[in-house]
């Protein structure tokens, strides 16, 4: 499995992380401008007929593509604040440590520092407007393009979306060279491409490579199926093309996987269809709007289906908390409901169900076939709109349930685990809500499968095979039914600070 922080993301002190590419396709872009003629359009035409089959030569060099389409892309500079605590260090966004500023600046009394950041772009129209990532310019006090002619030109943050790590900006103008989306062809895993962007600085960066992989899902809570590509990307690529051999643009360099912070080989970026719909909408002037539900969901987890005894080619999404008073909520949604379809169309887990959710537009239905004490049901839901992710962090942050415990805990060891119930010693102990119930895991024993499983202190059970528990004695009621049953383990549902989270616990056989 990837360890999410090996996946690197961001732009700051002129280190901007890149990353892969795209599918897409030539975008005639309307908006809230005049649409320029496109005298300046790259519109390299295929030799032949198959749009993706390489010409005479085509992996012998690059050069005439580069030469092609390198106009079109530049480099971004950015100055951004950064928050300096008292002491002096502060932290620069992007990068895991703090930084030190030189004797005589910092401190309480200053002024607010700032940083240099950098990254990548490219024209997608005649008129002056730039594709980059979100991470490159959200904090920006200040934006500059530098092109490949030299010219260094002030920019403006046209629009965002965090949700896709897409941005644009604009510089004025009505002469630049552009590039297009590619929207009729579909990049194989196989097929050429060259990535141009400013790695460390050095613009005018071209690297080549090939197609690795498609529909990677880096991050779940994201709404991009990435493209792999293995063209070496860096930081400060972030935001730059990564084209076809026809020089069309097929993706948005966004992330690398890396664990030591350069080029492995492995990039990731947006997928054109995916990045053409939503600059096209931000060069207009619009909000990036998505639907919401309100619930918390996973993949199933493994075990689950011999655990709750469901069909073998059961896939889905669990649900593992519902958003009070939320349109799902509202529904009749509940928590350990298994989502298989959205809309009639089977899901093979969250991260499907949660792009289809995000699709739906406000105050539209969305249907959700959940199979719930092992009997499948529909629900008709009404999408709301998606909350901003400083509002939903709000809702559902602030308190940290692991604690340090400040003295003992009357504890009843269940399958490896030492368990108290949820009282007003456990609450003040571990920091928990007044309004939770189950039982607190105060520790678990040395070489048990849930020591295995790296279940903390301080968490709390709430459900064990979606049965909601009241102390230690329903835990072990559940655990014993699945014994009963000769069920392979048990489906156990944790109250985590990053929300809630379901496992398997496997229990030993006789």
């Amino acid at each position: 499995m990837l360890k999410r922080k090996e996946f690197i993301l961001g732009a700051a002190a002129g280190l901007t992380l890149a990353a892969a590419a795209t599918a897409g396709g030539v975008i005639n872009w309307p908006g809230a401008h005049a649409e320029p003629q496109a005298v300046n359009r790259i519109t390299p035409v295929p030799a032949n007929g198959d749009s993706f089959t390489p010409p005479p030569g085509a992996p012998n060099s690059f050069a005439t593509i580069f030469e092609q389409v390198a106009p079109a892309v530049v480099q971004i500079d950015v100055t951004v604040k950064v928050d300096q605590p008292q002491g002096g260090a502060f932290t620069i966004p992007g990068l895991p440590f703090q930084f030190v500023p030189p004797q005589g600046r910092g401190g309480q009394g200053d002024e607010p520092q700032t940083t240099q950041g950098a990254g990548s772009g490219f024209f997608i129209s005649q008129d002056g407007f730039i594709v980059t990532n979100n991470h490159v310019v959200a904090d920006a006090t200040e934006i500059k393009v530098k092109m490949s002619d030299g010219r260094e030109l002030p920019a403006r943050l046209i629009g965002r979306d965090p949700g896709t790590d897409l941005a644009v900006i604009k510089v004025e103008g009505n002469d630049f060279k552009y590039v297009s989306f590619e929207e009729t062809a579909q990049p194989r895993v196989g097929d050429w491409v060259i990535a141009i962007g400013n790695p460390f600085g050095l613009g005018g960066t071209a690297t080549a490579g090939i197609v690795s992989a498609k529909a990677r899902d880096i991050d779940p809570s994201g709404y991009n199926d990435y493209i792999q590509i293995d063209a070496a990307i860096n930081r400060g690529n972030s935001g730059g093309p990564t084209f076809d051999i026809y020089g069309r643009v097929i993706g948005v360099n966004s992330a690398i996987y890396s664990p030591t912070g350069g080029s492995v080989g492995i990039g990731f970026a947006i997928p054109a269809e995916t990045a053409k719909n939503v600059t096209t909408r931000l060069m207009q002037g619009q909000t990036i709007e998505r639907g919401y539900v309100g619930v918390g969901i996973q993949d199933i987890p493994p075990g689950t289906v011999g655990a709750l005894a469901l069909p073998a080619d059961t896939k889905g999404a669990y649900v593992g908390e519902v958003t009070p008073d939320g349109p799902a909520q509202r529904a009749g949604v509940q928590v350990g409901d298994i989502v298989v379809q959205v809309n009639g169309r089977n899901i093979d887990g969250s991260t499907e169900l949660r792009r289809m959710v995000a699709a739906t537009e406000a105050g539209q239905t969305v249907r959700f076939t959940v199979i719930r004490d092992g009997r499948r049901q529909e629900i008709n839901i009404r999408a709301a709109k998606r909350p901003s992710d400083e509002e939903l962090n709000a809702a559902t942050g602030g308190d940290d349930p692991q604690k340090t415990p400040q003295g003992p805990v009357a504890n009843t060891t269940v399958e490896g685990m030492k368990v108290a119930p949820v009282n007003a010693a456990t609450r003040r102990q571990y920091n928990l809500p007044a309004d939770i119930q189950g039982v607190v895991v105060t520790e678990t024993v040395p070489g048990s499968k849930a020591a295995q499983l790296g279940i903390p202190a301080g968490v709390v059970i709430l459900r064990a095979n979606n049965q909601i528990l009241s102390g230690p004695a329903d835990l072990e009621r559940a655990i014993a039914a699945a014994r009963s049953a000769g069920r392979p383990g048990v489906l156990l549902l944790f109250r985590t600070p990053q929300g809630n989270r379901s496992v398997v616990l496997e229990l030993p056989k006789n």
